[in-house]
């Protein structure tokens, strides 16, 4: 049975790669999605000796079989590189210049507030303190962290924008000033980002922090404006063909064993 145990545990590494690239495929309209890539490698391999071959020639192969075991994903990477720029003219609509560029977010989780990172930038106004005053947000209302911590303003706002250096402007009657300002962080390696869920990404635990130095550079960031996934399609749609051909074979495989052990059982009877 061993051609249907390799083919079965290729089978479920071939499922967990369509299920990334059908994540890849449903988040191709995502602001600021990052697409996640996956690299198989094999398992272990087993030696079988083969008994009463020594000394035959000519011998060209080594002696004794090496049996695979099947196949893994080996790691998933997450692919930073910038997506297209999309004109809103949005106010509140905000998107990076720099690949290394990154959002705060402060995030609660098991209460206690954590600092994610991301690269949506399309915020919202929110509510808070019984309508006093409102909480520049994310998407999924997750407080936007500026200079100051959370960006929290007055909430008698007649217009409100965002400057291309990170300053909110807010007018107010005849009064317009700078109220708050965004801090874009800047990720030295942004692939050891983990993923943390809801289009963001959080610092391992496991990564020193001096690998992750985090300064805040001049934004330069383009204002009335999102940052598109960088799914590409066309290649998502050749992998996902390519991963159904793997598992169409390694099904089969299961298949002919079963048929092939039927066969034999039918010759003893």
């Amino acid at each position: 049975m061993r051609s249907s145990y390799l083919a079965a545990t290729t089978m479920g590494q071939l499922q967990q790669k369509l299920n990334l690239i059908g994540h890849n495929l449903s988040n191709s309209s995502t602001t600021g999605y990052k697409a996640r890539t996956a690299n198989f490698s094999s398992l272990l391999h087993q030696q079988i000796n083969q008994n009463g071959i020594d000394g035959e020639a000519p011998r060209q192969t080594p002696e004794g079989l090496r049996q695979g075991t099947g196949a893994k994903l080996g790691h998933t990477n997450v692919r930073m590189d910038a997506g297209t720029i999309t004109q809103t003219e949005r106010p509140l609509d905000v998107a990076l210049s720099g690949e290394k560029h990154f959002f705060q977010v402060q995030v609660t989780e098991n209460g206690a507030a954590e600092t994610h990172y991301t690269r949506a930038g399309n915020f919202y106004l929110q509510p808070i303190n019984n309508n006093q005053q409102v909480a520049l947000v994310t998407a999924q209302g997750n407080p936007v962290i500026g200079e100051n911590g959370p960006i929290v303003l007055q909430s008698d706002i007649d217009e409100i924008s965002i400057q291309d250096n990170g300053n909110i402007m807010v007018r107010r009657g005849e009064q317009q000033q700078v109220e708050a300002s965004l801090e874009v962080m800047e990720i030295d390696r942004p692939r050891s980002l983990e993923t943390a869920g809801g289009n963001r990404y959080r610092i391992p635990d496991n990564v020193p922090a001096a690998g992750l130095t985090a300064v805040a550079p001049d934004p330069g960031l383009h204002v009335g404006a999102l940052e598109s996934s960088n799914v590409d399609m066309g290649e998502e749609m050749t992998n996902m063909l390519e991963m159904q051909r793997a598992y169409q074979m390694n099904s089969q495989s299961i298949s002919m064993g079963d048929q092939m052990a039927g066969l034999i059982n039918q010759l003893r009877s």
